[in-house]
């Protein structure tokens, strides 16, 4: 679901970072305050009033928001459930689990804490805007008020029945109680969730056309969003489910294309890239064993006009656990490296002997090939 991250602190042992797309968002949320909100409902103050209202609402809205995600994390973890941090992305943030809630009671109580928590912000917020009102400057008040409102804001729409909003996650605990049956409750409470990322899309072309252009801008990534979010989640579930379990050594490739520590990088690039199309090769010496890998991301950082002289060797990347895998690790954990370091192919060792390559495509093919059957069987 995410592109690169910043990692910003670390808060009760909670990872907490920020997706680039965040950065975009909270531009414009500052803008549309500064501009827009603060200026229509307060009055002949001055543009830098205006300016410094907008920066502290969005700070105070990102805050909100990192509030909201603990109040998750914390309550998966009382469950037992691994929770990897928290990530905020365009329009919200997500509380990261390695694996599914346990059980419906854990994922009723964990969705639901998240708009809870955000109706009790926006209570406390129009609490002291209500006694601020005697005491507090206008500018100060005024933000403070707009959390109060923008929290109400996120309560209510995070409890719409729209997977995988909190609403749509206490949609799929209750179809998941009731049939003990999680992919099928997934399955509705996401395609619930697609529809209705559908409608705000609707709706914010509707609105852009009618004059309306930063409501219906809003509007349209929203349910852009929401519509990709939900189809994500819905096949992240399926494909954790087909995988979980397989060895990584079901998967792997016996015999893999491998490069001597001494080949060129012209070589390298002419011999093996060109001719068997893949991004990394496994380097192993004259007595077998692993010395690491070259990647074309190496390639890259070596001069074109040096590849006739460099070898691999000075170059090439040792092997780590973001590129070598045991052949008894679940699949799964091959997945997430995958995800996780951008690779499509992981070196699958013993000790300091390659004994394999696994390769995502080879991954997603079995998983295609379960998921037709899967749907056969449940046609007849």
């Amino acid at each position: 679901m995410f592109g690169r991250r910043i990692n910003l602190f670390k808060l009760f042992g909670f990872e907490v970072r920020i997706d680039l797309s965040w950065i975009f968002i909270a531009i414009l949320i500052t803008w549309s305050l500064s501009v827009g909100f603060f200026p229509f409902h307060y009055k002949d103050l001055s543009t830098q009033t205006y300016w410094i209202m907008g920066v502290t609402g969005a700070l105070g809205l990102f805050l909100s928001i990192i509030v909201h995600e603990f109040s998750h994390s914390i309550v998966a973890r009382k469950f037992g459930m691994p929770m990897k941090g928290i990530t905020l992305f365009i329009f919200g943030g997500v509380a990261e689990m390695d694996d599914e809630p346990p059980s419906a009671k854990a994922e009723f109580a964990m969705a639901i804490v998240g708009p809870l928590t955000s109706i009790a912000l926006a209570a406390g917020f129009y609490g002291v805007y209500l006694l601020g009102k005697q005491t507090l400057s206008v500018p100060v008040n005024g933000v403070i008020g707009y959390l109060a409102l923008i929290n109400g804001i996120l309560a209510g729409f995070n409890l719409l029945p729209a997977y995988p909003l909190d609403g749509g996650r206490v949609l799929r605990s209750v179809l998941w109680g009731a049939k003990k049956n999680l992919r099928w409750a997934t399955k509705i409470s996401s395609g619930i969730g697609s529809g209705f990322g559908l409608f705000l899309i609707i709706l914010g072309l509707v609105q852009a056309l009618s004059g309306n252009l930063i409501g219906g801008l809003w509007w349209f990534l929203i349910g852009m969003f929401l519509q990709s979010a939900a189809k994500m989640s819905y096949q992240q579930l399926v494909t954790r489910k087909i995988l979980e379990g397989e060895p990584v050594r079901r998967f792997m490739k016996t015999d893999p294309v491998t490069v001597s520590p001494s080949t060129t990088i012209r070589t390298l690039v002419e011999d093996y890239i060109y001719q068997y199309h893949f991004k990394m090769f496994p380097v192993v010496n004259s007595g077998d064993q692993l010395v690491g890998c070259i990647t074309t991301r190496d390639i890259k950082e070596v001069p074109r006009e040096e590849w006739g002289e460099k070898s691999i060797r000075e170059v090439v990347s040792s092997c780590s656990a973001d590129n070598t895998i045991s052949p008894e690790a679940d699949a799964m954990q091959a997945l997430s490296t995958m995800n996780r370091t951008g690779a499509s192919r992981l070196m699958v060792t013993e000790g300091d002997r390659l004994v394999g390559i696994i390769a995502l495509k080879d991954m997603m093919r079995l998983l295609s090939l379960k998921v037709e059957l899967e749907e056969s069987d449940n046609e007849s």
